[in-house]
């Protein structure tokens, strides 16, 4: 399991009234944080006697804040006096961290805080806005915030593309002073899931049902990715995806390296540019990816040497850094997973498991494909390596059309799918994203046209069961959901991931467990 270090999590409370507050600090305790800030900006209060109540009255240890940019406070000078009057009390009544923005960090504010305090730890903080924070910018930053005199310093760093928080984690292992770093929005995810790996000890988490772009549920930080035990020689793996918050692999690897005993974290990676993300993230502790919609096709050409059989198929789902040359090695794991579900489907149905037969049960039959990108590629060379007659519909009738001379099919317009029913008993495989969670309601076949088919299987698993695959086992076909798919993909995944074996057992519970 590794060794245990001190990680402080933290959580940001904007409550109105001290109920909302002592409320939410009790959510906050129970999902697992180890302090709160309070936004005392957000408080409405008439007296500051209101303010001293409510912070005699915490039940967590406190960072107290008030932000400049509040909308309460529309007078620069009122916000400004409320600000220092707020921060003094709480230095006076000895809250663990007080923190001061650097719009009133002169200083006679920081001097008068530093003389009154007995334990309290001063933290120095700074928005960063504006895109792009180079290395020169954080650095000019820190070094500005330290002349303080500040314990701790902080800093609040917008962020427009993921390769922009590689400065941050700079910052982090070469900053003087104990620095909390937060990468904000959806891309600046990994600042709090990867800092403890650049000696982060302050990380923090979103409150359960309040989502915040960026930030890792709490609940998330102690149960999926147990932050306490990343250290430098962490070996980070993720899902390299837009969106990617659907994603269901951190449910399923992070639990997985600590049953195998491997020092690996797998994290969501929201990224725009897959060939500007590697530039970046180059070094050998950037040790494997998955690789999810829409990037399945570029990331091959983002790759040193591909897998004969990802080349073939134009698509890769996996990725490998080299750790001898630090080489980009691709590889697809989905095209065995999606056939070796169907065949091992049609041989229960059958149950010809008895006698089984070395000719796969796809041989021969019409293999009806909906959807001609990357997962759909590798779906269609996986039915034709076992020699089934593949028959493509796709949005864009070219890609189809691409696609079926490619792997000796045929490609038909969309509109024809419905009525497509040249025989019985065929194979219906979606690899299109419709059905897919928020469009639940969507399927890509009607449900009487479903009649033609022995087996229909849907790449979509969230949800895990489809209206495609409702409707289909209405009419008494047999269904392979993707949850089957993606637990088959993701066991060859970790076994290149860790070069090594997969533990079947304990990944087929958790994903049927959780998904």
């Amino acid at each position: 399991m590794g060794f245990k270090h001190d990680l402080l999590v933290y959580t940001t409370l904007e409550c109105e009234s001290s109920e909302e507050m002592a409320a939410s600090m009790h959510k906050a305790k129970q999902e697992g944080a180890d302090l709160v800030e309070l936004c005392i900006d957000s408080f409405t209060f008439s007296h500051i006697s209101e303010v001293e109540l409510l912070l005699k009255q915490r039940t967590l240890p406190s960072i107290v804040s008030f932000r400049p940019n509040s909308p309460r406070y529309t007078c620069r000078e009122d916000w400004k006096k409320t600000c220092i009057q707020v921060l003094k009390l709480a230095v006076e009544l000895d809250v663990e961290f007080v923190e001061v923005d650097r719009e009133v960090v002169c200083d006679e504010v920081m001097a008068e805080l530093m003389s009154k305090r007995s334990n309290c730890k001063i933290i120095a903080s700074s928005c960063v806005n504006g895109g792009n924070p180079t290395k020169e910018r954080l650095c000019n930053l820190i070094i500005n915030l330290q002349s303080t005199g500040a314990d701790i310093i902080k800093l609040v760093i917008d962020v427009a593309y993921i390769t922009d928080v590689a400065p941050v984690f700079h910052m982090l292992t070469h900053c003087p002073v104990p620095l909390i770093a937060r990468a904000a929005g959806d891309r600046g995810l990994i600042s709090q899931l990867l800092g403890p790996k650049y000696g982060a000890f302050f990380v923090c988490g979103s409150l359960g049902g309040k989502s915040t772009p960026g930030l890792p549920p709490l609940t998330s930080i102690k149960e999926v990715y147990k932050l306490e035990y990343v250290n430098p020689d962490t070996r980070v793996f993720g899902v390299i995806s837009n969106p990617v918050g659907h994603s269901k692999g951190p449910l399923l690897h992070n639990p997985t390296f600590r049953h195998t005993g491997y020092n690996g974290i797998y994290v969501p990676l929201l990224v725009d540019n897959v060939k500007e993300f590697f530039r970046v993230f180059s070094c050998n502790d950037y040790a494997g990816f998955s690789v999810g919609i829409p990037h399945k096709e570029a990331a091959v050409r983002c790759c040193d040497e591909v897998d004969p059989l990802a080349k073939s198929i134009g698509a890769v789902n996996t990725i490998i850094r080299r750790p001898s040359d630090g080489k980009l090695i691709g590889y697809n794991t989905d095209c065995e997973a999606c056939v070796t579900a169907i065949e091992d489907a049609l041989r229960e149905r059958r149950k010809t498991n008895g006698h089984a037969s070395n000719v796969s049960p796809i041989a021969g039959k019409l293999f009806i494909l909906v959807g001609a990108g990357g997962a759909g590629r590798a779906i269609a060379f996986g039915a034709k390596s076992r020699g089934a007659r593949v028959v493509i519909f796709n949005r864009k009738y070219e890609r189809a059309k691409a696609l079926a001379a490619a792997v000796s099919g045929e490609a038909l317009p969309y509109e024809r799918l419905n009525d497509f029913c040249p025989e019985k008993g065929m194979i219906l495989a979606n690899a299109s994203a419709v059905g897919m969670q928020p469009k639940t309601d969507q399927t890509p076949i009607s449900k009487e046209a479903l009649r033609s088919y022995e087996l229909v299987f849907d790449a979509v698993y969230t949800p895990r069961n489809t209206r495609l695959l409702q409707e289909a086992t209405e009419v008494g076909a047999t269904v392979v959901s993707g949850v089957e798919m993606f637990v088959r993909q993701a066991l060859g995944q970790f076994k290149l991931f860790t070069n090594g074996l997969a533990p079947v057992d304990f990944m087929r519970r958790i994903v049927y467990e959780q998904f």
